[in-house]
């Protein structure tokens, strides 16, 4: 004789609430008590309720998951050797993970994948975009905000669009690598900038440059580099080559900040006596570098968390206008300089 399946009754009468609280904790509805919830999900354990998912998406329209859809980041090697991407992975899964939201990961490198994304999403089968964009010129935000799907960037679109984002202020960032450079007491100041067609790298630059003009230094010997430890070091050489006498050096993100790091004591140069560095993000190349980087932290599991916030609340409440939430930088004050 075949065991009758656990139902919601079940898990209610063990949990000691409401049917229809039972059921708006397996939907993932947002406005329940957390201790509820924690007394349902044990109650559900306890009896072996398995929501049947099929019957749930009928009746909410809803398939549980979302998109989290990398644009532009040249291919999957790209992402998954950068802890910038892993980073964002984490601080979204974390937080689908207690609203029983499950991520998918597309990666949209190209224009077919393009396509492929917003087709797999205009036939319903996720519920909403996350989308980490890695260039302004990204045709994929203002495909998403025509065809309607409910989306969320990381980081503010390269045009004026009715979509939702996060972001940080990048800008702050970089005044603050400039001010505890020149409160250091260093005067040959240099910096390796990001790709200067990524606005997180425009406006990184444009902090810096701004909070060093005011500090009496209108030129900042500068060399591109593209976020990776291959164009730190190549653009730590060319500035060793132009300024032999530098004496600081501002990266754009860590991993270039560490390959920095690298190039200058192969030169013979000690960090931070003879060069100070200061990176950028605070991520897992700030604190395996030797010494470790004083970096500027951008809070990018929080942020990441928030963008699945974001959509969370447009899924529950169609039809809310476009917000944005910009989170604020922050010192981190290590070995480097």
């Amino acid at each position: 004789m075949s065991k009758v399946a656990p139902t919601l009754e079940d898990v209610a009468r063990v949990a000691g609430v409401s049917r229809a609280t039972v059921s708006r904790v397996v939907n993932g509805t947002r406005n329940v008590d957390p201790d509820i919830q924690e007394t349902v999900r044990n109650a559900i354990e306890q009896t072996g309720y398995s929501p049947n998912r099929a019957a749930r998406s009928l009746v909410t329209r809803r398939t549980g998951t979302v998109a989290l859809v990398i644009s532009g980041a040249g291919g999957g090697s790209d992402v998954f050797t950068d802890p910038f991407f892993g980073r964002v992975t984490a601080g979204v899964v974390d937080h689908l993970r207690g609203h029983s939201v499950h991520p998918v990961l597309m990666l949209a490198d190209s224009d077919p994948a393009r396509t492929e994304v917003v087709d797999f999403l205009r036939q319903g089968s996720a519920d909403g975009a996350l989308l980490v964009s890695t260039h302004p010129d990204d045709p994929l935000p203002a495909r998403l905000v025509d065809a309607g799907v409910p989306s969320v960037l990381y980081a503010r679109p390269g045009r004026p669009m009715p979509i939702s984002y996060v972001d940080m202020d990048h800008r702050a960032g970089g005044r603050m690598a400039a001010d505890h450079l020149v409160a250091s007491g260093r005067y040959n100041i240099t910096t390796i900038s990001g790709p200067m067609d990524v606005l997180a790298s425009q406006d990184r630059h444009a902090g810096f440059r701004d909070a060093m003009a005011r500090h009496g230094f209108p030129y900042v010997p500068t060399a591109e580099g593209g976020f990776t430890a291959e164009s730190g070091a190549a653009a730590m050489h060319r500035l060793l080559t132009e300024c032999p006498d530098l004496d600081a050096v501002f990266a754009a993100n860590d991993l270039m900040a560490q390959a920095a790091v690298d190039v200058l004591l192969e030169h013979g140069l000690r960090v931070p006596d003879a060069v100070a560095v200061v990176g950028f993000d605070d991520s897992a190349p700030a604190l395996a570098c030797r010494p470790q980087l004083t970096t500027i932290r951008q809070p990018v599991e929080k942020m990441a968390a928030q963008m699945a916030d974001l959509l969370l609340s447009d899924l529950e409440k169609p039809g809310q206008r476009p917000r944005s939430v910009i989170f604020e930088p922050e010192l981190v004050v290590r070995a480097s300089a």
